[in-house]
């Protein structure tokens, strides 16, 4: 990712959380808990911890491929074993305008 895109240099180092999708259902089912226009929760059995910033990079097919593409602070974490499937909840920090737009595009369905 160019941190240009984003502002300039990094104050703190940055995690990449990156996967590929073969749909936008697919990444609804497999990999998120919810998605916002603010953030996404991200299911996973070893979550990073709270205030973590992260490189998100999610590739999905809406009409064609698409990639979601920004930065993101990790807010929220759920253990495993619990009742509650485990995983971070992660605001958008800062995402590209094109992402932004393809997320409003995937709300909408």
């Amino acid at each position: 990712m160019d941190e240009r895109q984003f502002g300039g240099q990094r104050k703190e180092p940055r995690v990449n959380v990156n996967r590929e999708f073969r749909s936008v259902e697919q990444f609804i089912v497999e990999y998120v808990q919810n998605i916002s226009q603010s953030g996404v929760f991200i299911k996973s059995d070893d979550p990073l911890a709270i205030g973590t910033e992260v490189n998100l990079k999610f590739t999905v097919i809406v009409d064609e491929i698409e990639t979601i593409e920004g930065l993101g602070k990790v807010v929220r974490v759920v253990a495993p074993g619990g009742d509650d499937p485990p995983g971070m909840g992660v605001i958008f920090t800062k995402l590209t305008s094109y992402s932004q737009n393809l997320l409003e595009k995937i709300l909408s369905r």
